[in-house]
């Protein structure tokens, strides 16, 4: 995953743009001295906080991925839909597409793979 560009703070100091450790949203800056926010809601705090315990339960590693069937199925959907955006790129360039068309088939892919960065 890319890095998010710094964001300047009124001492001068350069932070990094934060995302929610479930959902991947961005993660408002709260201004406040301490401990970074790690989930952008409490909701997200407490799907994590779940997680966490059925891992522990269930004798998976820490760093183990759980997803149901439904989110599963819903991954392989945005998947192929990326696939699907990055092949009609590729049927534009073959048929000698202009810039305009190629831009905005670029645009599709950029925004379909935005999606799929939030895995949840």
């Amino acid at each position: 995953m890319e890095s998010s560009p710094p964001v300047r703070h009124a001492a001068g100091r350069q932070r990094a743009e934060r995302h929610c450790a479930w959902c991947g949203r961005r993660v408002a800056d709260s201004g406040r001295q301490g401990r970074p926010r790690l989930y952008c809601t409490q909701s997200c705090r407490q799907r994590a906080y779940e997680r966490r315990t059925a891992v522990q339960r269930g004798g998976l590693p820490e760093d183990a991925v759980v997803l149901s069937a439904a989110e599963l199925a819903d991954l392989r959907d945005r998947l192929f839909q990326l696939r699907c955006a990055a092949e009609d790129v590729v049927t534009a360039v073959d048929d000698a597409a202009d810039y305009a068309e190629l831009r905005k088939l670029a645009v599709q892919v950029v925004d379909v793979a935005v999606q799929l960065e939030r895995l949840r």
